[in-house]
């Protein structure tokens, strides 16, 4: 009888909007595009994505959505965005908080709930993990998970969380992690 030992997975959890896709920027805040038709990529993440998954990388995507809470944007919405996503990305798993700021929960970012939970239920090794954000809330959320953070800095009018390393865009943030080879049992 032998003794079975589970493998624990390297992640990159990205948040959406100004990492995945273009966010919608109003003097100086960043807001979530509203439908399908407002969603563009960004430059290089299909071909980034595709190269960490070679490397052995799970991609999640975690991002809040409280536009949906607060009545402005129908959920249907960002279901049509997150099959769109799941289907071009090849994303494992979107986790997603539709909680507005005044609502008490443990999956708003910067709380890490959402990241917490994805590692859990896939089995993911934190010391070989990333999150890539574009904002605080992000930053804040993968260092209280414990993981590597990576900043997306567009200079947003808003508070700053010191991140891991920071860079100009999230292709160059998909190099960096794969020039890191971070091997671990």
């Amino acid at each position: 009888m032998g003794v079975s030992i589970a493998i624990k997975s390297k992640a990159i959890f990205f948040d959406r909007d100004g990492v995945i896709n273009k966010a919608i920027v109003i003097n100086g805040k960043p807001y979530p595009p509203k439908s399908l038709s407002e969603i563009v990529l960004l430059n290089g993440v299909k071909e980034g994505m595709l190269m960490l998954r070679q490397y052995g990388y799970k991609l999640f995507i975690v991002t809040n959505q409280p536009d949906v809470g607060r009545g402005l944007i129908p959920v249907e919405s960002i279901i049509e965005i997150h099959s769109f996503l799941l289907k071009e990305l090849e994303i494992d798993e979107i986790f997603c908080c539709f909680h507005g700021s005044d609502n008490e929960c443990d999956c708003r970012k910067p709380k890490p709930g959402m990241i917490l939970k994805a590692i859990e239920k896939w089995n993911i090794c934190k010391e070989g993990s990333f999150l890539i954000g574009d904002r605080w809330r992000d930053i804040e959320a993968g260092k209280s998970a414990g993981i590597k953070t990576i900043l997306i800095d567009y200079h947003y009018e808003e508070k700053k969380s010191l991140p891991f390393i920071t860079f100009d865009n999230t292709f160059q943030a998909m190099q960096f992690i794969l020039k890191q080879n971070i091997f671990y049992e």
